[in-house]
């Protein structure tokens, strides 16, 4: 009985508890972990980048050819396009040229008319001559420009009377009016008797005040007043062109039509710029213009060689 009992205890121990076969082979695999389901399945780096790859290859390459073919080809065709139309206004630059000679073209060509114009128009006997020009009626065939120089100060006074014929151009300067043609020039001096330097030679008295002529050159008129009127004898040759000055102030430069009365329209014109403008007596004036007036007829007139 003692025998049974310990043979059946040893074999139970044993082959239960500590197999040894079990426990490394069922647990403890090592191709399971690392080989099969890690590496394979989940980290295949060739699926991912391969198809990612080939996308981002082909979307750069159709933006840069598109974009390299699309900007150069807008801006240099505009800017081919823009370059000759920027250029093309050069040739408006010799029209501008031609446009200086133009106006000497269309002005010898209305040379005849406004004097014409201006005999047939009974009211108009002179114009100023800056409105003549300006408005067309400036006589090209002939005609007689009066200018005037007043002293600020006084009384003293220049007038300048030209006479001229066959104009060829007429254009403005910086100073005034130039005349493309010869012609005669009178010289006339106001001078009152307050005057300090009346016993100077005008040909040597300052500007402003010079005239080209001595004393001896000039007829002398003298007034209750005292004023001088001196007239030169003998008008001044102008030869090629001459400038008219633009006036300033109360002076004036004024153009005489050529007409059957143009004579007493002038001597008129100076009896009444005397008497008002310089304050010589009405009487006196009137005497003076005449002596101006026979001068311009005698020395100025639009015979012989105006003919």
């Amino acid at each position: 009985m003692p025998t049974a009992k310990t043979t059946t205890k040893t074999v139970k121990k044993p082959v239960a508890k500590k197999s040894a076969v079990k426990k490394p082979a069922a647990k403890k695999p090592v191709a399971k972990k690392p080989a099969a389901k890690k590496p394979a399945v989940k980290k295949p780096a060739a699926k991912k980048p391969a198809v990612k790859k080939p996308v981002a290859a082909k979307k750069p390459s159709v933006k840069k050819m598109t974009a390299t073919a699309k900007k150069p080809a807008a801006k240099k065709t505009a800017v081919a396009a823009k370059k000759p139309a920027a250029k093309k206004p050069a040739a408006k630059k010799p029209a501008a040229t031609a446009v200086v000679k133009k106006p000497a073209v269309k002005k010898a060509v209305k040379a005849a008319k406004p004097n014409v114009a201006e005999q047939s128009d009974d009211n108009v006997k002179f114009r100023n001559l800056f409105d003549a020009y300006s408005q067309g009626k400036l006589p090209f065939n002939e005609g007689y420009i009066v200018s005037s120089f007043f002293s600020d100060n006084s009384a003293y006074s220049i007038y300048e009377v030209v006479s001229y014929a066959g104009v060829k151009e007429i254009f403005v300067t910086d100073e005034g009016l130039q005349f493309v043609t010869g012609g005669k020039k009178l010289y006339i001096l106001a001078e009152p008797d307050i005057y300090p330097l009346k016993y100077q030679e005008p040909v040597q008295r300052k500007e402003g005040e010079y005239i080209p002529k001595r004393f001896a050159d000039l007829e002398v008129f003298t007034a209750k007043n005292q004023t001088k009127i001196m007239v030169a004898k003998e008008p001044n040759e102008t030869y090629g062109s001459f400038t008219v000055l633009k006036p300033h102030g109360t002076n004036f430069a004024v153009v005489f039509y050529q007409a059957p009365d143009v004579f007493a329209t002038l001597a008129k014109f100076f009896e009444e710029s005397l008497n008002i403008q310089r304050k010589v007596p009405q009487s006196d004036a009137k005497k003076a213009a005449e002596l101006i007036v026979k001068t311009i007829e005698k020395g100025m007139g639009f015979k012989g060689e105006y003919e």
